[in-house]
């Protein structure tokens, strides 16, 4: 059975509109969810809906309302909130295309599976598809989804598109506070080819299925142990040492590197070029 969409609508690029179906591409399933319970009978903790005035209330009973002055809300209804809609309510609205580069990861919240719904659109899906790959291009464009309107990023991938929801410019924060105390000026020469080559002995192409959630891990052994009543292993934090000289820190650990493997010569540095904009 196949899995089910979140969202139905079309894709739009110009005069050309495609139904698609949207999927969430990734899952909470597997994790470890941890209850809030009553010390002592240990049963489960619930959170009610309560009114400083009335007290407990049923959900049809609730509202939304935004406060524009302490204590003071505007309140709207959902016939308020329906008359919102636009254009890109059902539908993904393609502005523009991007070079990858060009997207900043900052930007990049949740990604979706994107596909044709149904046969009939599934040629116009596969040529734009297609054309996207060839180019090397993301769509960029904007969809109504969950109360709000989204900036969004679509990449061809294998037979299908990824979506991924993006932020919006105001919702980061500029780097310039964070790195202010960051001194400018060149750095030591030496030290900067001991720290090249630690960085290039540790280049390797990035495969996410060797990388594990180790405290959760951790965690299952634990709940595991206290099930089974027996005293659960102490597992003890690595040390970590004091870095008393950074140059001799830089050297003991390319020494490491190159026990285990050959460090490559490095090549001049060059001067990042950024690829040409659409």
């Amino acid at each position: 059975m196949p899995p089910r969409a979140t969202w139905k609508g079309n894709l739009k690029l110009s005069l050309v509109t495609i139904p698609v179906r949207l999927y969430s591409a990734t899952s909470s399933a597997g994790r470890i969810v941890l209850h809030q319970l009553h010390k002592g009978c240990h049963q489960r903790i619930h959170h009610q809906l309560t009114c400083p005035i009335h007290g407990p209330v049923e959900q049809e009973d609730v509202e939304k309302g935004y406060e524009y002055e302490k204590g003071k809300y505007v309140v709207l209804d959902e016939v308020e909130l329906d008359h919102l809609k636009l254009e890109t309510t059902k539908t993904i609205d393609v502005v523009q295309f991007i070079y990858a580069h060009e997207l900043d990861p900052l930007y990049i919240e949740a990604p979706h599976y994107l596909a044709p719904d149904g046969p009939v659109a599934d040629q116009a899906f596969r040529v734009i598809r297609e054309a996207m790959g060839q180019e090397g291009v993301m769509a960029i464009g904007q969809v109504v989804m969950k109360g709000r309107e989204h900036l969004v990023a679509i990449k061809a991938q294998d037979k299908g598109m990824v979506m991924l929801t993006l932020r919006y410019a105001n919702e980061i924060s500029k780097a310039t506070p964070f790195f202010a105390d960051i001194q400018n000026g060149r750095v030591d020469k030496e030290q900067l080819e001991l720290a090249r080559m630690l960085v290039k002995s540790k280049i390797a192409p990035f495969d996410p299925s060797k990388f594990t959630d180790r405290y959760e891990h951790a965690l299952i052994e634990l709940i595991r142990a206290k099930i089974k009543g027996v005293a659960p292993v102490t597992v003890h934090e690595a040390e970590v040492r004091k870095v008393i000289n950074f140059m001799d820190a830089l050297k003991a650990s390319v020494a490491q590197t190159k026990k285990s493997q050959p460090v490559k010569s490095l090549a001049p540095v060059r001067k990042f070029k950024r690829g040409k904009s659409a």
